[in-house]
């Protein structure tokens, strides 16, 4: 068998985030490490403990999410197959780099933090995120080039996240909503994944020189968000990687190149169920979990081991 593990993006932060994660030894320096890059909060505490528009801070939110999909990783390491494939939403893509172990994962970590930190310095007060569902794409697009906005992310089912200032977003809104789709303010407070924040791209090129990469484990595979195309050459992944703040997410894309590299069942490390959600609805006869579905990680290594062996729990 061949699972797909999906590293998500902003937006699903709870309080209860890490309640699979939060005691798990082969975790606790990735928490450590966190707590530092957040000025001394530990994220299990801050998670219960503040307000929702704390974790909602771009800089926040960044580390607290590839936090989650680091943790999980540790946590399930010596459950998982042979054969892995890595996909990343968003932010998400970038753990997903520290769960394929081509980045040390305290690095990925500094790497989240600096990535937040330079969108926001590039991003122009009151930009972000609308969610859409039920609008084809050719429709959205003319609604985006007449309002000066841009589509973000590409989902799956005619479900997509545009991008831009309040003003065009409003307006956006408005008009999606009158023509019958559905339509959601995201709490993302930049306008990633658009040409908005090229220079951001750009900065963010220039500090993974910086990193040390490795190609991937034996036996995983990693997808580039973009396109959906596994990641071969680590320059190159890695341009692909930095142009993701500033260019359309394929996720539809990546989702489908999953099975065509061979998934046998989706997990998604969380936090939030988005992700599991959405390859649940678009390839409904693969198993598809999040870890949040279970209240423990050793349920997620029961579900594991149960697929391994053909036998899968409700």
């Amino acid at each position: 068998m061949s699972l797909a593990l999906l590293c998500s993006g902003q937006g699903g932060q709870h309080s209860r985030m890490f309640a699979a994660t939060a005691n798990v030894p082969e975790a606790e320096f990735l928490f450590a490490h966190a707590t530092c890059l957040l000025q001394g909060h530990d994220p299990r505490e801050l998670v219960c403990a503040a307000p929702p528009a704390v974790f909602h801070d771009n800089r926040t939110a960044q580390v607290l999410c590839t936090l989650q999909a680091l943790a999980a990783a540790a946590a399930l390491q010596s459950v998982l197959p042979q054969q892995v494939i890595v996909a990343g939403y968003s932010v998400g893509e970038v753990a997903a780099w520290g769960v394929a172990g081509c980045l040390r994962m305290t690095d990925t970590l500094d790497l989240v933090a600096h990535r937040a930190q330079i969108m926001s310095h590039a991003a122009t007060p009151g930009d972000g995120l609308l969610f859409v569902r039920g609008l084809d794409r050719e429709a959205l697009e003319r609604l985006c080039v007449t309002n000066d906005a841009e589509i973000a992310i590409v989902e799956p089912a005619d479900a997509f996240v545009i991008g831009g200032g309040r003003a065009a977003l409003e307006v956006v809104a408005r008009e999606v909503h009158g023509m019958g789709a559905r339509v959601m303010q995201l709490p993302v407070e930049v306008a990633a994944h658009t040409s908005r924040l090229a220079n951001a791209s750009l900065e963010f090129r220039q500090l993974l020189e910086t990193a040390s990469v490795s190609p991937p484990r034996a036996g995983v595979r990693l997808l580039s968000g973009i396109d959906g195309a596994s990641v071969i050459r680590m320059e190159a992944g890695l341009d692909k990687l930095a142009a993701q703040i500033s260019h359309t997410v394929q996720w539809a894309a990546s989702l489908r190149a999953c099975v065509e590299a061979g998934a046998t069942a989706f997990l998604e490390l969380g936090p939030g169920c988005a992700l599991g959600h959405m390859a649940a609805r678009a390839y409904p006869a693969l198993p598809a979990r999040c870890l949040d579905d279970f209240r423990t990680q050793q349920g997620a290594r029961e579900w594991i081991a149960a697929l391994t062996s053909r036998r899968l729990p409700d």
